[in-house]
């Protein structure tokens, strides 16, 4: 390994990657850190996401809908069965095939574009030096003329839930569950939790999930929030808002826990065969900074960085979970893109007004921009354009009907503000909103594009018809201003 490179990137994940990648490709000698060891002891690439995140939870999420929609309802297609089962150990070596899969793919991404790897743990010293610590303790120390910390982050753990052994998990652990549970208590209805929950429902499990705050999904419009949660109890799911979990008892032989938790005054407990703790993720930058590295924390551990991705030390850029801003694959990698493209002298930035977020249920949740409740709190006058699933021809062939769409738009310039949608292919539809919101589209934009049909996108087009009240194929309400 030579000891001196234009760019050494810490982490090798969504973010790492990346950035890894897109250096070599401007022609900057690179080197990638990663200390993350699979469960065969081999170091493995792609991050959280691809490891014990994204990936293999979209994984069991596509397996237990599979599941669930050939037992509950395909006889609406007049598809008929005598007996569905679900072999919960296939399930879960296919989630750890794709994984492998994936994970080598970015080994190989590494060997294509002559990104160099060094496995072990990284911090950065004074100077633009790297400190690497390899697993059988050796050290080795190389030169960078820019850094780029990608480390990621790990999931968050509660005093009153400890994990223990297979009882006690969290979203890693969850991860590894060979059998559906009778009973599964979830600590944190956001994202992570709602996706894990929603995986076992579909397989017979009673969940219940403990949310200790008043409003459910409280980052969300709170009109797709409500939609949600009438959905999700309709799926099966107890969702407890306003339930802070106090304590937990294992029961060792019985293989069971008990969660004690308090709703206002009163004080309940459950008992579960499994506890997932999902409450959040941390960054990952403890022993990563040498004192005099010039690099700057907060007090919740996150790195200080400009609108371009660099710390307060010139040359030294932090990108993804260890950063300001929601902590998501895509925004990692794009930020990774800057990174490198700022390092080669490239202008490159990225709008962070313009990031999707997606919760992968069924039906899946997708927003970019500001929410109506933001807008009503910041005074602009706005539109707001729904469109329903139950009138798209396309989700009623479907027999996935439930949910809308939901655009928000300026009230003066028609300009996008905001896409909300609840429904089938959530994440796919609302990407066309962020792609009208990047280039600075009017929901009369959209209303004027020619969408296919039968498609479902076309309630992405109603929708911003029916922000100014010309929607076709539904009847339009009283033009809501705001």
């Amino acid at each position: 390994m030579s000891d001196k490179y234009d760019v050494v990137v810490i982490g090798a994940g969504p973010g790492g990657y990346v950035a890894a990648i897109r250096a070599a490709q401007l022609g900057l000698k690179t080197l990638c850190i990663e200390k993350y060891r699979n469960d065969a002891g081999k170091t493995a690439l792609g991050g959280t996401c691809l490891n014990v995140g994204c990936i293999p939870s979209k994984a069991l999420l596509d397996s237990s809908f599979k599941y669930h929609e050939a037992k509950d309802d395909f006889s609406i297609h007049g598809i008929s069965h005598s007996e569905m089962k679900i072999d919960v150990p296939t399930m879960i070596a296919r989630k750890d095939q794709i994984v492998t899969q994936l994970t080598s793919g970015v080994a190989g991404l590494f060997k294509g574009n002559g990104v160099a790897l060094a496995e072990g743990a990284a911090k950065v010293l004074a100077g633009k030096q790297v400190e690497i610590t390899a697993q059988d303790g050796s050290v080795t120390v190389v030169e960078a003329a820019n850094i780029i910390i990608a480390s990621g982050s790990s999931p968050v753990n509660i005093p009153p839930a400890p994990l223990f052994e297979d009882v006690i998990v969290d979203s890693t652990g969850a991860l590894k569950i060979n059998e559906a549970p009778k009973r599964l208590g979830v600590i944190g209805g956001g994202v992570i939790g709602l996706e894990m929950a929603s995986v076992w429902a579909r397989l017979g499990t009673e969940v219940v999930v403990l949310e200790a705050m008043d409003d459910f999904l409280a980052m969300m419009d709170k009109q797709v929030s409500k939609e949600a949660r009438k959905i999700f109890k309709k799926q099966g799911l107890d969702i407890r808002t306003g339930a802070l979990v106090t304590g937990t008892e294992v029961d060792e032989k019985a293989r069971q826990v008990t969660v004690a938790y308090k709703s206002g005054d009163e004080e309940h407990s459950e008992v579960f065969d499994k506890l997932i703790v999902a409450v959040g993720r941390r960054p990952h930058t403890e022993n990563l900074l040498a004192e005099d590295a010039g690099v700057k924390l907060d007090e919740r551990g996150f790195i200080f960085v400009d609108d371009y991705c660099e710390t307060d030390a010139p040359g030294i850029y932090a990108i993804g979970d260890v950063v300001r801003g929601p902590m998501l694959a895509h925004k990692a990698s794009e930020e990774g893109v800057v990174a490198a493209e700022r390092i080669a002298g490239k202008k490159a930035q990225i709008n962070y007004d313009c990031i999707p977020s997606v919760i992968y249920t069924h039906p899946e949740i997708a927003a970019v921009g500001k929410t109506e409740e933001q807008l009503k709190a910041s005074g602009e006058a706005y539109k707001v354009g729904v469109f329903p699933f139950a009138a798209s021809g396309r989700a009623m062939a479907a027999n996935d009907t439930a949910g809308f769409v939901k655009i928000l738009a300026d009230e003066e310039t028609d300009r996008i503000l905001g896409g909300h949608i609840i429904g089938p292919s959530a994440a796919d539809l609302c990407q066309q909103i962020v792609i009208a919101m990047e280039f600075g589209s009017s929901a009369e934009d959209l209303g004027t594009i020619v969408f296919g049909h039968p498609t479902l996108s076309e309630a992405v087009h109603e929708a911003a018809l029916a922000a100014d009240g010309h929607a076709i194929h539904i009847g339009n309400k009283k033009k809501r201003k705001k």
